[in-house]
């Protein structure tokens, strides 16, 4: 029996730092024979690691677009995208841009055959020391279980969600590799409950936390800096707050505890269960902050993500890293050589307060005629607007009709008049054909700021504002307060956040926002959208700058792109119409049996 596969020797671990391309575009390198493959060690890890190198390098891993263009954030300039098809209402289980399905069990096989025969007893990764070869052994099973409760994770984000009858439905969990004789079965599998789905990815991250080192440091061929990239305890412990949080949210409730009333309506049908729900989240995230070592809250910077350093920036515990100007030439505007493919929205831009901490259309800091001074200092993190300087270049945009970086200078430049600067290199001439530049960037996957996040929106769901649950170091307005001034700039003595935490519901808008604002581009904001069962056909607005005779500029807003999410289904995604036609014990999400 013959294995065609891509098969990387771990000592490289060249999957965890190549381009996003060449994961898509990975190619049989060799045939190996089974047997050899499963006892040279170097060869069965590269089983494991295809399991790494199927994640994304880059964010913009959506037809070269951030998933934000199919939210309130941004669109996509790149109409014949699968992506664009999405943002306007265009999935269906048959074409589904955002799906993921055959992805994850493919590495889920990857994972658990190695767990089967990667780890025996008479495969030996140390030959000279057997204390040495137990804990590679130790390490790679951790890495294994982190492995399968991420590849679990992303089944159970695309398709977890709610059945016409109300059941609420993860994905078919498998703990073992699935014979080609199994695979002829497919009627013997049906969907997980959605809470089972979450036992077992904890499960993973805790049987995980128990095998795997805190970090890679020093020059240990176990656990030394060689090894940065692979998972770690921490990044098992991020990724638990993560799905903590999942599990408790509205979206993903049965209807014995959630009723969905219509579109983004709902009712609390059992208020002790629903409560317990994200008692349990808080603790999990508030017990991830407590950590020896976890540290403090570190806001972001733009050199964290482009033109950035060799040493992995503290707040990222779970990255993957690419030295191109790939994100560049896709996101730059015309003018610079790029493509302008994701362009944020005024949305966006409206979403970042004043610097007085108030939103814009009731702050006394906030001018209309200069509607980009005195703003929250992340707006400049991610945002290229009128007149502000294009990186470390000399020139400045200028979307004013016929400007440079207009619509009227280059047919592929920016429609909503916004342009990314989250991920971009700030090099000046970067892309000129004579001295075509490269920069570091890194991919945050699971970062520690999001567990404060994830703390604040559990413990004011659980407790309230300004409320310390039991052991917790933080109430949520502490949190808040902390990620608005740090990151943000904003006034310590916080008057707004002072307001808002008069009642839970008011402090759900702000810790919504902040979330917006902190993980914009990160691929979050869809999925956050659904499970808090947000709106979704909000129109997404751009930006129309004028200049009179006096060269006085004027700003108005226009629609650019409608969303077109006027029913429940789109809350969740329809299960592969294939997988469906093979099984029949497969239930589809809320409507979309006949979609």
């Amino acid at each position: 029996m013959k294995i065609g596969r891509i098969l990387i020797l771990s000592s490289v671990l060249t999957p965890l730092f190549i381009s996003c391309e060449d994961v898509l575009e990975t190619k049989t390198v060799n045939e190996w024979d089974e047997n050899k493959v499963w006892n040279l060690s170097d060869l069965a890890q590269g089983v494991l690691m295809q399991a790494y190198s199927a994640i994304p390098n880059t964010p913009n891993c959506f037809d070269i677009n951030f998933l934000d263009v199919a939210t309130d954030n941004a669109v996509t300039n790149s109409y014949a995208s699968n992506i664009y098809k999405a943002a306007i209402g265009g999935i269906t289980g048959a074409d589904n841009p955002i799906g993921n399905w055959d992805v994850c069990y493919k590495q889920m096989q990857n994972i658990h055959e190695f767990m089967e025969k990667g780890l025996r007893d008479d495969l030996s990764y140390d030959r000279v020391n057997p204390e040495t070869d137990a804990a590679i052994k130790k390490r790679l099973e951790g890495e294994a279980l982190f492995l399968r409760a991420w590849w679990g994770f992303a089944l159970l984000q695309r398709y977890g969600g709610r059945t016409d009858d109300g059941e609420a439905l993860g994905y078919p969990i498998t703990t073992r590799f699935i014979t080609i004789e199994e695979g002829k079965h497919p009627e013997n599998f049906k969907r997980n409950t959605y809470q089972e789905c979450v036992r077992q990815i904890m499960e993973d991250c805790d049987q995980a936390m128990k095998k795997l080192p805190d970090t890679y440091t020093g020059d240990d061929a176990i656990v030394g800096i060689e090894n940065t990239g692979r998972a770690t305890s921490l990044a098992a412990a991020v990724l638990k707050s993560r799905v903590a949080l999942y599990s408790a949210s509205p979206a993903f409730q049965s209807s014995k505890i959630v009723t969905l009333n219509h579109g983004a309506d709902y009712s609390i049908a059992d208020q002790e269960a629903y409560q317990k729900q994200w008692e349990y989240a808080a603790l999990i995230s508030n017990a991830v902050l407590l950590l020896d070592g976890f540290g403090s809250y570190t806001p972001l910077t733009a050199s964290n993500l482009a033109d950035a350093p060799t040493t992995t920036p503290a707040d990222f515990v779970f990255r993957n890293y690419y030295n191109t100007n790939g994100m560049e030439t896709n996101h730059f505007p015309p003018f610079y050589r790029g493509a302008a493919h994701t362009v944020p929205s005024q949305n966006l831009v409206d979403a970042f307060p004043a610097i007085d901490g108030y939103p814009i259309g009731v702050s006394k800091q906030y001018d209309p005629d200069f509607p980009y001074a005195n703003r929250d200092k992340r707006l400049d993190l991610n945002i290229y607007y009128q007149g502000r300087q294009f990186g470390d270049n000399s020139t400045f945009i200028d979307v004013v009709a016929g400007g440079k970086d207009s619509k009227e200078f280059h047919h592929q430049a920016s429609r909503t008049g916004y342009y990314l600067a989250k991920f971009m290199s700030k090099k000046k001439d970067m892309l000129t054909p004579t001295q075509m530049l490269s920069a570091i960037h890194y991919n945050p996957l699971l970062r520690k700021s999001e567990v404060f996040l994830n703390f604040a929106e559990a413990s004011n769901e659980a407790w309230g504002p300004k409320v310390k649950g039991p052991d917790c170091q933080y109430s949520a307005y502490d949190v808040l307060k902390m990620i608005r001034h740090l990151s943000g700039g904003l006034p310590e003595n916080d008057a707004y956040l002072e307001e808002m935490s008069a009642s839970k519901e008011q402090f759900r808008k702000l810790v919504q926002n902040e979330r917006r604002l902190e993980l914009a581009f990160e691929n979050q904001r869809y999925f956050d959208m659904r499970r808090w069962l947000l709106p979704l056909d909000e129109s997404v607005k751009g930006v129309i700058v004028t200049r009179d005779a006096n060269g006085t500029l004027s700003y108005a807003t226009e629609t650019v792109e409608e969303r077109k999410f006027n029913d429940v289904r789109f809350y969740y995604l329809p299960l592969p119409h294939a997988e469906l036609l093979k099984n029949p014990n497969l239930k589809n999400n809320i409507g979309w049996d006949n979609n």
